[in-house]
């Protein structure tokens, strides 16, 4: 079966599951930054691993607009200019990757990634713990760790819409506070999933059935997003890592075990 077979003849219940991700996926953007990972896994579970990656595109991107509106004046605008350029290199690596990797490889590589940066990432935060100079450690490691980390949210991003977790273990190894992390994510992946679009339409990734699917499902980000806001509040900074962490370890053996 096609692409496009596969996306206009979906069930009531494989829609169901569909329109359930694009909620998290507003949660996830105005709450936990990460979870859209069990998204990432259901588009993948129901749609071929390609085109699920061109019909969740511009999902993410309506939710990263109402993280934008709720969270835009907590940015941190210094990181992410640090960020780009890495980034723009791992997206043009991601792109070139797409044209010549199956299905089989693209998950396998990007649920390992996810899992070592997860590890990467509780190792850092044990050790800033035990130090007393823990956010000058902090900030210097941050600053070290741009390059890797943006190539490799770029590379995630652009092969499989699986950049947030990556940038998620960056933030948080950086020591962001809940809302300068959600204000800092919200731009960075506004501004990298827009720029993502050119290279989606030219990989075939976006078409038209694809869009109209995208039109029916955009709808159930808006409440996932309204319940992110109310509960982000109540969640403090402790349970917040350790649910952002969860997610991305989640989200890798996911990818891994399918």
């Amino acid at each position: 079966m096609d692409a496009t077979s596969a996306i206009t003849g979906l069930t009531v219940w494989e829609f169901g599951a569909l329109a359930l991700a694009a909620g998290v996926v507003g949660f996830s953007k105005t709450a936990v930054s990460g979870a859209n990972t069990i998204s990432l896994a259901v588009f993948a579970a129901v749609l071929p691993a390609r085109a699920s990656t061109g019909v969740l595109l511009p999902i993410l991107i309506a939710g990263d607009v109402l993280a934008v509106l709720t969270y835009r004046r907590h940015a941190h605008w210094p990181t992410l200019w640090r960020l780009f350029p890495a980034v723009g290199a791992g997206v043009a690596l991601g792109t070139v990757f797409l044209m010549f990797a199956d299905d089989a490889v693209m998950r396998t590589s990007i649920g390992a990634i996810l899992l070592l940066m997860a590890a990467v990432t509780v190792w850092r935060r044990r050790a800033a713990e035990r130090a007393e100079t823990e956010e000058r450690a902090s900030a210097g490691a941050a600053r070290l760790a741009a390059p890797s980390y943006g190539v490799l949210g770029g590379f995630t991003t652009m092969v499989a819409n699986a950049g947030g977790p990556v940038m998620s273990m960056y933030l948080l190894s950086a020591g962001f506070k809940k809302l300068s992390f959600l204000g800092t994510s919200a731009w960075f992946f506004l501004i990298v999933n827009t720029s993502k679009v050119p290279f989606s339409v030219g990989l075939g990734l976006i078409d038209g059935p694809s869009l109209l699917l995208d039109a029916a499902l955009v709808l159930f980000v808006i409440p996932g997003a309204l319940l992110g806001k109310v509960c982000v509040h109540r969640i403090n900074q402790r349970l917040f890592e350790q649910l952002v962490i969860g997610a991305t370890v989640l989200g890798g053996l996911q990818l891994l075990l399918r």
